[in-house]
């Protein structure tokens, strides 16, 4: 089942999301899962939270694939001995960031529930996060590079925040026109979405 993305402007978006009870359904839990993978790649998304979907849960998925992926002439620029970064495809379930340290660097990002906004944002390289996978079993685990950014930004709208909110005050002046028609569909988008007070789907 492919769902509606929530646009900006929905409550829902800056909402704090709820952790996933224990006695959730296993079958109900691995279904929903299911449906956000095909609503992330349908929308040609990296990752995708719950809150996006309209389900203010502790809940995101992700494949960096295509933000890893290397072609001959990236591969040619590799210094020697440098292994490219392994992509990450995963479900993350009540994830709880433990700790983001290293060097900070900045990357041109964009949000499926924002589209045609991207904007340079700052993030730490290295991350470590305490999740529990589709089974339920509890990891702590270290990413970083890309992997870490897509992480960071999918927990972030699982603490209601939106990379647009990471940016300067003046950088949010001059967005707020654009931003402000996005969240009433004046917009255009390749994947169904949900504009706040429409009800529509488009």
């Amino acid at each position: 089942m492919i769902y509606s993305i929530v646009a900006i402007g929905d409550p829902v978006l800056k909402t704090k999301a709820k952790n996933i009870a224990a006695d959730l359904p296993a079958a109900e839990l691995k279904q929903l899962i299911a449906d956000m993978y095909e609503t992330m790649y349908s929308a040609s998304g990296v990752g995708l939270a719950a809150p996006q979907v309209g389900k203010a849960v502790r809940l995101f998925v992700m494949d960096s694939g295509p933000m890893v992926d290397l072609d001959e002439e990236d591969l040619a620029e590799l210094e020697e001995g440098e292994v490219p970064e392994p992509a990450v495809k995963r479900a993350f379930i009540n994830p709880q960031m433990v700790s983001e340290t290293g060097e900070e660097w900045g990357f041109e990002e964009g949000c499926l529930s924002i589209p045609g906004v991207r904007e340079l944002v700052t993030r730490h390289a290295d991350i470590v996060l305490r999740y529990e996978d589709e089974n339920r079993q509890v990891h702590e685990e270290a990413f970083s590079g890309m992997a870490a950014r897509v992480i960071q930004h999918e927990y972030d709208h699982l603490e209601g925040i939106l990379f647009t909110d990471k940016l300067s005050g003046f950088k949010k002046q001059l967005l707020k026109g654009k931003l402000a028609r996005i969240s009433k569909g004046d917009v255009r988008h390749e994947y169904r979405m949900k504009f706040v007070g429409d009800g529509r789907r488009r």
